[in-house]
């Protein structure tokens, strides 16, 4: 346990048992009552893919997949989560073939800095499992929880406009236990 996440003047605090899949991994771990999702991911297991932006929810930065569905990370304690499923943009890809979504992100170059890429990334994935964004228009408002510092937005539609059927065949396969 990492004694940064303590605060300070504390002596002795119990902490929790977690079990929870991450990145298709079943992991038991133990955390402190207040340790947010995000700090898990990037202090405890090194998975710094997620990235920490406002802290706040306002930015997208830290999405994560739990059980399928998108959620800031840095808004909800993982001691909530146990017997969960999550994915990060670590485990979007299988073996070495990336998911639609990251290939098609590299093809439109929909990303620059590539620091929102990760939340983009897997906020994509989760926006296409929701199935409520058909249109340009629709992608954009679905997408606004997003926040791309490099104005990039025009290629993530595209790409994501052209990963979505892909990526709803792998979802599909995925649900019916086939392709994992």
């Amino acid at each position: 346990m990492s004694s940064t996440l303590e605060p300070q003047g504390v002596k002795t605090v119990a902490t929790c048992p977690l079990s929870i899949e991450i990145n298709g991994h079943p992991r038991q771990l133990e955390v402190y009552p207040w340790t947010t999702l995000l700090d898990l991911l990037r202090e405890q297991l090194h998975l710094t893919g997620t990235k920490k932006g406002c802290d706040h929810g306002q930015c997208g930065a830290c999405t994560v997949l739990l059980n399928g569905k998108r959620i800031n990370s840095c808004l909800t304690l993982a001691v909530m989560h146990d017997g969960a499923s999550l994915t990060t943009v670590e485990g979007l890809a299988k073996d070495d073939e990336l998911h639609p979504m990251q290939a098609a992100f590299v093809k439109h170059d929909a990303f620059q800095c590539g620091y929102c890429t990760p939340g983009q990334l897997c906020s994509a994935v989760g926006m296409t499992a929701e199935g409520r964004a058909n249109t340009p228009d629709e992608l954009r408002e679905q997408m606004s929880g997003n926040l791309c510092r490099c104005g990039a937005y025009p290629n993530i539609v595209a790409a994501i406009e052209e990963a979505m059927p892909a990526t709803r065949e792998q979802l599909a396969r995925n649900s019916k236990g086939e392709g994992q």
